[in-house]
This record gives C-alpha cells, structure tokens and sequence, in this order.
C-alpha cells in the first residue's frame, strides 16, 4: 500500500471513530448530572476522539511530532479506559476485604508506569516507521497493556454480581474486543518485527464498531446517565433485515462457489438455487412462528423487560374494544389476550345464571362443547387462587397447583397450554384456555403478572358488556310492558263499553234504535280489539304514516258511544282536518271525554268543541267536576301510572300525550280544585300537511 493510500484510510477509519464516538461524547456531557462514572466514562470516550484525531494527523502529515502525539494519546486513551474499570471494579469490590481493595491498586501503578514508558520511548521516531521496523520494547510494552486491559475487564466482568451481569456484559464485550485487536496487533508486531499497516488502518474501524456495546451498556446502567430509548419495533426490524442480508450474502456466496466448482452446469445450478434460497426467504419472513421467535429473542437479548408495556397495552386495548372486526367480542378477547404470549389459538368459557361454564367464543380452534360445573375442580381452584394454569407443569408437577385436577375435556386438547382466569372483584366470570406459542416463551413472573393484569381488564369489559345486554332485554321486557299495560288500559274501556251495553239490553232488547246501536258498538268494539292485536304485533307506534282525518266524524262518533246511559254532551263542532292516525285519534279523544264523564256528577256538564288556532286543529273537552292542581298537572298528570281515580290506571293520558307528541301536536290542561277541568288537544291541521308537502316538493 503506498503512501497516498495509506493517509486515505487511515483517514477513513479514524474519522469514523473521531465523529461516532465524538457524538457520543456530547451526549455523554449533556446528561452528566455530576455523576462521578459518567464523569469517567466521558474522559475515556474523549480520549479515544482524541486519538484518533492525533492518528488522522499522523497519517497525513508524518513527522517525529505527529507520531509522538499517536503514542501519547494512545497512552492516554489507555489510562482513562483503565481508570473507569478501575472506578467500576472499586464499586464491586466495596463488599470484599480491605486486602483485596488494596491489591487492586498495585496493577494500576504498574500499568500507569507501563503508560508513560510507552508514550516516551516512541519520542523522536518517524512515521515512516510504521512500515519499518520499531524497537520491540514499545511492542512488548503495549502487548503488556492490552493484557493488562484483558485481565481488568475479565475482573470486572467476575465480581460483578450475578444480577448486575446482565447490564454490564456489553460493555465487557466491547472492552474485551478492543483489548483482543491490540493484543493481536501488537503480538503480531512483535512477532514479524515491524507493525502492519493494514490492521494499523482497521484498528480505527474496529474501535468504532464497538461502541453500540458501550452505549447498550451505558443506557442498562443506572449514574452512567445516558438514556437511550430505542423502540422494540425498530430493534425487531432492524434485526430482521440484518438477518435478511445475511441470508442474501450466504445465499450469494453458495451461487457464486456453485457456478465456480459446477463447470457446465454451475450457471444453471447458481440460478435454481438462488431461486429456491429466494422462494424459502420469503416462505420465512411471511411465517408468524418466525416472527413470533424473533420478538421473543429481541426481547430476551435486548431489553431487560420482556415486554414494552406502553405498546402491549395500547395494542391490547384496541384489539379488545375494535369493534371494526369482524368479530365476536369474546373472539375478540381472545385474540388480545393470546398476542400477549404468541399464542395462535384459543377458547372461551363464560359463567351462565345457573353457574355453569359454558363455551363461548373460540379463535383458531375446534369447538369443544363442554360446560364445567360450577362445583368442579378446575372452577374452585380458579375461583380461589386466581392463579393462571400452566397445563404443562401442571402435568409434571401436580405439588405447583394444590387442589387442581385438571378435566379430562382439558387433558383431552393436545395444543392446551396455558389457562387464564377471567376475574372481576371477587367473581370468577370466566376462563381462558390457550394454545401452545408459535415460540418457546417461559411463563415466568412478569408474564403473569401481565396476563393477570389483562385477565382482570379483559373480565372488566365482558362484565360491563354483559351488564350492557341485560340492561337492554330489561328495557325490552319494560318497553312490553308498558306497551301491555296501555292495551289493558284500552281493553278497560271497551269491557265498559260492553258493559254498559248490557246493563241496557233488558230494558231495550225490542227497541229497533237500541239494536242498531248495540251493532255498532259491536262492531267498533271488535275493530278496536283487531287494532289492539295489530299494536301488539308491532308495538306502540303506529304501522301507518300520519294522514288527514276529519274530526267532526270522530268527535260524533266517540260523544255518541260515550253518552249512552247519561245526559248528552254538548257539541260545538266545526269542520277541521288534522294530521293523525283515525283510530288512535279516537282513542284518546275518547279517553279525555270518558275521563271528562268520570269526574263529573249527573247534575254536572260535560263539553266538546273543535276549532281552529292558526294553522291548528283544536279540540276542546270540558267538564264541570273537582278539578285538579296545577302541582299535580305539572309533576303528575302525564306521567304513568298516576291517577286520581279509585281503579285507574294512570296510563290513558300518559298514553295519549306520548302519541299526540309524536305526530306533532300537544296537549294542554287548565285546571283548578272547584272549577273543572278544561282539555284542549292541539294538532297539526291540513295547512300544516301542504306546508310539509310543498317542503319536500322543493326539496
């Protein structure tokens, strides 16, 4: 390599190290917070910037100078790495003797001694001696150092505690392999008598690729104040595609030997199998068991905690309440709990009235259609302990789970893995039966914990789902209900009509007039029970729209029913249409007459006017009785099942105002104790109905 080439990557490699590890070094200074390791660790990363900026300078400007900043630098970056192990192992070493503390200070004098003498012996010689030879002292002295730093991090890495292992191994790694090219370097040298200057360039590179370790290692540890927060979907998919070019560089490397060593046939076997690696490439990518290992080994070998809890609950809450999918809520519930460990499948059992479990919903797997006793095993012990089931240590060692006996429905499911109660509060509302992970996941404490932590949201939500269900069929039975009640109501006033027919047959049975009038009641009684049934069927509203009736008829029609047996009521009628439905109008007009009628003495007198109020119809009924409250108008009168009479209902006006509402109109009352009572229903006339008709023509 001549001298052009050599400045050229030794520029490269060195400026590497200078920009990555300079970086690095600020972001050190900018979270110090007057921590005495970060202090330390952020000398040691800004004396390898330093040193390899010294060799940059060498490399381009040779002179006995540059090459005796090289070596002093370098002896440099050696003490300050040796005094953060050093600070490290004093730490570790605060439990050990007073002995052993001070044993740890004699190979730090000898290797600061070892230091200087190295920085000075290299003083006055050119840099052309890189390609020369260099005094073998130098060579043995830093061969010594690159030892000594071995030795330091295999200390460190030994009494550290089992525990703290795990945070301080990357920074192990990166020491051991920065030390590990020294010593090979420097063996090298001594060994051919002059240094190479290609592992020379590539010692810069070397030291740059290992400081992803000492960042791992700085952001596990607690006072090195770095914090690095990098996303579990990044580090999954930056493995996937390192694991990706890796395969591609295999995969070329195999086609390229193929084709060398196939002779005739080699282009032809290159191609297949660059196909087949291709098509097997993509087979795995697309495999969930091998996205599902991935997760569980990035998790494993990156993090200290299994999962990124921000993200599992996020995706757990917006698998459970998506209601976008196509699925059951107890689907999917399953799905949202099975993510969790990977699983691919599973089935839900729910408590019914009785206190049977029965299945529910099920994902990925076969149904089982077994409902477990409220009174069995399995039921108890989940009840009691809450504790999730893993069938197999359960299987292996019965003593974990005292009390449980597994079913035979259960030890029948090959795939059953794990069984997760479902609780909220004190109730047992269900369990959770899994299948096997598509990875090798161990069940260890925070996977129980968060299962346990989703169980109890999950068995929240299917709670308050449930209790969602119940209220609405409540609703229903009361809608029905209300609904029955109005009809029983409507069937009273037809048996008092009927009645009231009766009482007077003895004494006109041979009147022609009475006859036809009993037919007509007759037969109005039968169309209102026909309607009755129709309401029924259908509910309280109305089959048909609304349409133009003539209110005089109705009005005639119900005054003439209703004043059988009594005096006659007082009419002033004008001719009016009104929007309404004829049946239901005549209802509760007959309602408000007949109720007029009850609460008026035989002396008394009864009144019933149509008119008109602006683009209003308006009927009137009046009556001469007790007359009511205005408290009791206001916070009584149209609410169901309030009445003033000794066998009312109370559900004739509550009825009445509700369906003179939906069409449009109201009801007003003007009452007072001792003067009467005054009923006046306004509804939507003929001009109301052409000014609709016009709207929606213009629309």
């Amino acid at each position: 390599m001549t001298g052009s080439s050599l400045s050229t990557a030794a520029t490269w490699s060195y400026g590497l190290t200078v920009a990555l590890y300079g970086a690095f070094a600020l972001r050190i200074a900018l979270g110090w917070a007057r921590s005495p390791r970060a202090l330390r660790l952020a000398a040691a990363v800004a004396a390898t910037v330093i040193w390899a900026a010294a060799a940059i300078f060498a490399a381009n400007l040779p002179s006995p100078r540059s090459f005796l900043a090289v070596n002093a630098s370098d002896a440099l970056r050696y003490a300050a790495w040796f005094a953060f192990i050093g600070y490290l192992l004093r730490g570790t070493a605060d439990g050990a003797p007073a002995s052993a503390r001070a044993a740890l200070r004699w190979p730090a004098v000898v290797a600061g001694t070892a230091i200087v003498v190295s920085a000075l012996l290299s003083e006055g010689l050119p840099f052309a001696a890189l390609l020369g030879v260099v005094p073998r002292a130098e060579f043995a002295l830093r061969l010594g150092l690159a030892v000594f730093g071995l030795a330091l991090v295999e200390q460190l890495y030994r009494h550290a505690h089992s525990q703290a292992r795990w945070a301080i191994k990357p920074l192990c790694l990166a020491l051991g392999g920065v030390f590990g090219y020294e010593l090979f370097l420097y063996a090298d040298a001594m060994l051919f008598g002059h240094m190479d200057p290609d592992i020379w360039i590539a010692r810069g590179v070397v030291t740059a690729i290992v400081l992803p370790f000492v960042a791992v290692a700085t952001a596990r540890n607690a006072g090195w104040t770095i914090e690095m927060h990098v996303s579990r979907g990044a580090i999954i998919h930056s493995t996937a595609i390192t694991v990706s070019g890796v395969f591609l560089l295999v995969l070329a490397a195999t086609g390229y030997l193929v084709r060398f060593v196939g002779g005739d046939w080699g282009r032809a076997l290159s191609i297949e199998l660059v196909f087949a690696g291709a098509l097997f490439g993509v087979l795995v990518a697309t495999s969930g068991r091998f996205r599902s290992r991935l997760k569980v080994f990035v998790s494993k070998h990156f993090f200290s905690y299994r999962y990124d809890y921000r993200e599992e609950w996020l995706r757990f809450t917006r698998t459970l309440s998506n209601e976008s999918l196509s699925r059951h809520v107890g689907e999917r519930t399953i799905m949202a709990i099975a993510d969790l460990v990977e699983s691919p499948a599973g089935a839900l059992w729910l408590k019914e009235e009785d206190g049977r479990f029965v299945p529910a919903s099920r994902w990925n797997q076969p149904a089982v259609d077994v409902a477990e006793p409220a009174d069995s095993a399995l039921v108890c012990f989940l009840a009691r302990d809450g504790w999730i089931v893993n069938l197999t240590d359960a299987r292996a060692e019965p003593d974990r789970y005292p009390g449980l006996v597994i079913p035979d429905w259960l030890a029948r499911m090959p795939a059953a893995w794990l069984v997760i109660p479902l609780v909220t509060g004190p109730e047992l509302v269900g369990f959770i039966v899994l299948a096997s992970s598509r990875a090798v996941v161990d069940v260890d404490w925070e996977v129980r914990d968060l299962l346990k932590t989703a169980s109890r949201q999950a068995a929240s939500y299917l709670g308050q789902i449930r209790a969602n269900d119940a209220l609405l069929e409540v609703r229903k039975f009361d809608a029905f209900n209300r609904m029955s009640a109005f009809v029983v109501h409507d069937l009273k006033n037809l048996v008092a009509q009927l009645s009231l027919m009766l009482r007077n047959a003895e004494r006109h049975r041979d009147n022609p007039e009475f006859q036809r009038d009993m037919l007509s009641t007759v037969e109005h009684v039968v169309g209102r029970m026909n309607g009755l049934m129709l309401q029924l069927r259908t509910g309280t509203t109305p089959v048909e729209k609304p349409r133009l009736v003539e209110l005089e008829s109705i009005v005639r029609r119900v005054c003439s029913a209703k004043a059988a047996g009594r005096g006659a009521i007082a009419l002033e009628l004008a001719p009016a249409l009104a929007l309404g439905h004829e049946d239901r109008l005549e209802h509760v007009i007959g309602h408000l007459v007949q109720n007029a009628l009850d609460a008026t003495a035989e002396q008394g007198d009864v009144a019933v006017r149509i008119g008109r109020e602006g683009g209003t119809a308006v009927v009137e009924v009046r009556d001469t009785g007790p007359g009511m409250t205005s408290e009791f108008v206001r916070e009584r009168l149209f609410k169901p099942f309030e009445t003033t009479k000794a066998a009312g209902m109370g559900i004739g006006v509550y009825e009445s105002v509700q369906y003179v509402r939906s069409i449009g109109g109201d009801i007003r009352v003007d009452s007072a104790p001792g003067t009467g009572t005054c009923v006046r229903v306004m509804l939507p006339s003929d001009d109301a109905a052409q000014g609709a008709r016009a709207r929606e023509a213009a629309a």
